[in-house]
């Protein structure tokens, strides 16, 4: 069976195919945010988190390193507070693209029909991200509890 792919008409809207995996719709969603390089748009990132830390039902920080930079932390306490932390951390940008040689749009993310998934950001950082909140998101269905506290840090790049 082949993975979900998009119809003629998604187009990579919005929208997800009926029956995509929620991981992968999420995927997709966080990689059409154009937090692209030189002018990052690091406010749809952060409502984007917002989102999902409100979802998870967890604390998040918020540190302005500097003007319009927001470090974000997503805390999931752990049953033995004490012991060190592990902190997991992404950044929400990505590098510049040149349009001419992509074959879809950048931000489209658009799914092939053999289920490959085009847009910047889709090997390195926002597929690590996703991976992340989707640990945490299937760990706390099952109840499970870390023993540790585990830290989910977004930052942004340059």
């Amino acid at each position: 069976m082949l993975p979900d792919k998009d119809g003629p008409a998604v187009g990579g809207g919005q929208g997800s195919p009926e029956g995509e995996d929620p991981s992968v719709a999420l995927f997709r969603e966080y990689l059409r945010l154009k937090t692209v390089h030189p002018d990052p748009d690091y406010d749809s990132a952060l409502r984007f988190l917002d989102r999902i830390a409100e979802e998870l039902e967890l604390p998040m920080k918020k540190i302005e390193i500097c003007p319009g930079r927001v470090v974000s932390i997503v805390t999931w306490e752990g049953t033995k507070p004490t012991l060190k932390s592990v902190l997991l951390n992404s950044h929400t940008d990505v590098v510049p693209v040149y349009q001419e040689h992509w074959i879809y749009d950048a931000f489209s993310a658009i799914k092939d029909a053999e289920g490959n998934i085009y847009a910047r950001g889709s090997q390195d950082m926002k597929s690590v991200t996703i991976q992340y909140i989707q640990a945490v998101r299937r760990l706390k269905a099952q109840r499970w509890k870390p023993t540790r506290t585990v830290h989910l840090m977004f930052v942004p790049g340059k």
